[in-house]
């Protein structure tokens, strides 16, 4: 993640950072150093900050900034857009649970929106189906290709 560039380059401390996004500082560090993983709304908070798009602060493409990008995301936009995507590739939850490496009910939980996607399993569809992750949360409505698969 590009968590600490863009900080860096905006000439913030992670104290300073970490007071703007309302968490601690040693919590945003984790994030930082990828100890532990930004969760979706605090990600979303630190790309409305630096008006940065998830797709680049999870390295997913270079693109900064979509025009008509939305300042959050819509859970029900995620659970059907989810769905949507698996069904496109004919998969059932199975069959995506398998490749993605994660239990079918979790994707289960995602689809029907009993649970918020985790940003680990937000890149990771991302990455398998090399799709935006700012569509998939429902930021932008333009459906972005990406066009390399980034490896985890």
């Amino acid at each position: 993640m590009r968590l600490r560039e863009i900080r860096e380059d905006n000439n913030l401390s992670q104290f300073e950072l970490a007071q703007a996004l309302n968490v601690s500082r040693s919590v945003y560090g984790m994030w930082e150093t990828e100890h532990d993983i930004i969760p979706l709304k605090r990600l979303n908070d630190f790309c409305n900050y630096f008006n940065v798009s998830f797709d680049y602060v999870l390295e997913l493409t270079d693109i900064r900034y979509y025009p008509n990008n939305k300042s959050n995301f819509d859970r029900l936009l995620i659970k059907e857009r989810l769905k949507a995507l698996r069904l496109s590739y004919k998969f059932t939850q199975e069959k995506l649970s398998k490749k993605l490496n994660i239990t079918r009910s979790l994707i289960s939980k995602y689809e029907n929106g009993t649970n918020l996607i985790l940003t680990s399993f937000l890149i990771e569809y991302s990455n398998f189906f090399k799709i935006s992750a700012d569509y998939l949360v429902g930021r932008i409505d333009e459906e972005i290709i990406l066009k390399e698969k980034v490896l985890l």
